[in-house]
């Protein structure tokens, strides 16, 4: 992704949660200026990638597929004595037109929810023992305390408020249903680790690969300068 498409994310997103009126926290509005002077005071947001993140999973086609999220809250399952929270927190915007692709977790349980704008689409299969997709077997899903029976391959469609489980090996994926305008979603869940957890069904990446046309407004989770 070019850093201009970044930076414009960003900003899209800053303007969808002020809309929205969800406080984030001070750290995501740190300067990469600012960043450069922070010390180990502020290991635990570089440790466990707290803060920004925007991908377009290396496919480079950010406005069809393609995220914008924040990690708020984190463990860190490789610095289990440093770190002990067993739970995370997302903050995930989608818009018409992009699609985030089919994956399923190995060990993450999460919870997604609409916190506001249009009605989102999740897409769910089962996996097979060989990590294809079930596309036999219903799938069991739980929305909002509501155990359902769906076909694989259902789009369970969530308007805002409400939410689904996404157990492990439950495929899934995220589209914005159409005409009904740009989302952010809510993620609870177990610890992430977006190095090691991810089984997409077609192999993509995870992080972007950046040209850097223009200076960035804000630094992603991955790119912190080490502590002064």
């Amino acid at each position: 992704m070019k850093r201009s498409e970044i930076n414009a994310a960003l900003k899209e997103m800053e303007q969808m949660i002020r809309e929205y009126r969800f406080a984030i926290p001070p750290f995501c509005n740190f300067t990469p200026e600012e960043w450069k002077e922070k010390g180990h005071d502020y290991d635990e947001i570089r440790d466990n990638m707290l803060g920004w993140d925007i991908t377009d999973y290396g496919l480079g086609d950010f406005d069809k597929v393609g995220f914008s999220l924040i990690t708020i809250r984190n463990g860190n399952l490789k610095m289990k004595d440093k770190y002990t929270k067993s739970y995370a927190e997302k903050l995930l915007y989608i818009k018409e037109g992009q699609y985030s692709p089919m994956h399923f977790h190995w060990s993450k349980m999460e919870d997604i929810i609409n916190r506001g704008g249009g009605n989102v689409l999740i897409r769910v299969y089962n996996s097979t023992k060989d990590e294809d997709l079930d596309k036999v077997n219903d799938v069991h899903v739980h929305v909002d305390g509501r155990e359902m029976v769906v076909p694989a391959g259902t789009q369970v469609r969530l308007t805002p408020g409400e939410s689904i489980s996404i157990y492990p090996y439950m495929y899934h994926d995220f589209e914005v249903e159409e005409g009904s305008g740009p989302v952010l979603l809510g993620e609870v869940s177990q610890c992430n680790d977006d190095n090691v957890d991810n089984r997409f069904y077609e192999k993509m990446g995870r992080f972007p690969e950046i040209e850097e046309d223009e200076a960035p407004y804000r630094l992603l989770c991955n790119e912190y300068p080490e502590a002064k």
